[in-house]
């Protein structure tokens, strides 16, 4: 398979006590430094709870962040040297919120025809007919052309979103927690059409949540993400029958499931650690019910814990 996204040494840090003269106080490093490939057709679901992470990796990949160090390539081209209009249309992003991501001053079909203008200079017969046809793939009725998004429910909002981003015509859809927002009823509707986009326009996804189910349901492989290094990657299946690494595990086991109390997690910590203070070795290894004497001396890297699945870890699981 070809790759469409390729991400090498990846980070960011963000300053901390900005000064008026001279550097911040410190760096807070958000994003660990993260290697990772997407093959083109492919659905990479990337998971981990709140403040890992997820939403500044994704801010990156489409240039709304700049990386600290590492490098994106998009289908073999850099993005440093990418021209924005060439680089907007191989990659989008869509956002958590569908209604506060669409401008309230601006009718749909002006938010439509904002990439079709300036991405490919479309005139006004061609942005037309480039609406309806995608107006249609989203099943929506072109009539919402000339109304504003707050008069639209958030299952509709996000539908506009994703033609928003389907009209750049891009390959690649980066979606954000694209149905957080949503109830639940909603949130499959939403998922069967993100399924048919896919294969009607041969898309590549990146999905990011902390719901385990939705990404389970939608994905090809899984990057489980914490601290802002990713611990797990491998094929959905095996990582959510078989989780190697304890935080993977420990994700699996805190999910809500209808029929089964909830229960407390395993390990003597359930909070991240602290950015401005990161720990010495494994950043799990305070939570972690298997850690060792040699998790609180070095950092593990990604290794091979089956023929498919990496872990950075120095006790996983059994497979």
């Amino acid at each position: 398979m070809t790759e469409a996204l390729k991400l090498t040494g990846l980070s960011k840090d963000f300053p901390v006590g900005k000064r008026l003269f001279g550097p911040p106080k410190a760096l807070v490093r958000a994003v660990q430094p993260v290697d990772l490939t997407v093959q083109k057709g492919e659905t990479l679901g990337i998971v981990g709870e709140s403040g890992c992470g997820k939403s500044t990796l994704a801010r990156m990949l489409v240039g709304l962040l700049s990386p600290s160090s590492g490098r994106i390539e998009i289908e073999g081209e850099p993005l440093d040297n990418a021209n924005p209009a060439e680089f907007g249309k191989k990659i989008q992003y869509v956002f958590q919120d569908p209604i506060s991501s669409l401008n309230p001053r601006k009718t749909i079909r002006q938010i439509m025809e904002a990439p079709l203008r300036h991405l490919h200079g479309l005139g006004p017969a061609a942005r037309a007919a480039r609406i309806s046809e995608i107006f249609a793939a989203v099943n929506l009725r072109e009539e919402f052309l000339d109304r504003y998004p707050h008069e639209f429910s958030g299952g509709q909002a996000q539908r506009i979103g994703i033609a928003r981003a389907l009209a750049a015509d891009a390959r690649i859809l980066i979606l954000d927690e694209p149905v957080s927002a949503l109830d639940v009823s909603v949130q499959a509707q939403v998922l069967n059409l993100l399924a048919d986009l896919k294969a009607e326009f041969r898309l590549t996804y990146l999905f990011i949540s902390h719901d385990l189910a939705v990404v389970e349901a939608v994905s090809d492989r899984i990057a489980v993400l914490y601290f802002g290094a990713v611990v797990e990657v491998g094929p959905a299946a095996e990582i959510f029958a078989n989780p190697r690494h304890p935080y993977t595990r420990l994700l699996a086991d805190s999910a809500p499931v209808v029929g089964r109390p909830l229960q407390a997690p395993e390990g003597r910590e359930t909070e991240l650690p602290d950015p401005l203070n990161p720990p010495r070795g494994c950043a799990f290894r305070a939570r972690c019910p298997r850690a060792v004497e040699r998790c609180g001396l070095e950092t593990p890297a990604l290794a091979p814990v089956s023929e498919r699945t990496e872990a950075a870890c120095f006790n996983p699981a059994d497979g």
